[in-house]
């Protein structure tokens, strides 16, 4: 888990518990309230732990993992020339490769973001 978005999960704890004390906020997560502290405090959680946080804080884990969260499909980039005459084979092939490496890089940018 050392990919884990650690700052970003203790934010959202810490926004989320919003005044409320640790104690009956971990209650509510189902963890130690030393457990939902080191959490809070930047530690990387077990997977269990990670699991009950996500639920309490109803979000998906793929968030902090550095995943697209589960339904939301990638998209995809298409290319359609109206003309096959006015491309060469190669320069249209070239181009949609082109295009791919952007859409991957757009996407990369995205999920560090």
């Amino acid at each position: 888990m050392d990919s884990i978005k650690i700052q970003q999960l203790a934010q959202h704890i810490q926004a989320r518990r919003a005044g409320k004390g640790v104690r009956e906020s971990a209650r509510e997560v189902g963890v130690s309230p030393a457990t939902l502290s080191r959490v809070e405090n930047g530690n990387i959680p077990d997977l269990e732990t990670f699991g009950k946080i996500c639920h309490w804080l109803q979000e998906d884990p793929a968030i902090y993992l550095g995943m697209r969260p589960a339904g939301q499909s990638t998209p995809t980039a298409r290319v359609h020339f109206k003309k096959g005459a006015a491309i060469k084979q190669d320069s249209a092939k070239a181009l949609s490769e082109m295009i791919v490496l952007a859409q991957q890089a757009f996407l990369e940018e995205e999920l560090e973001g």
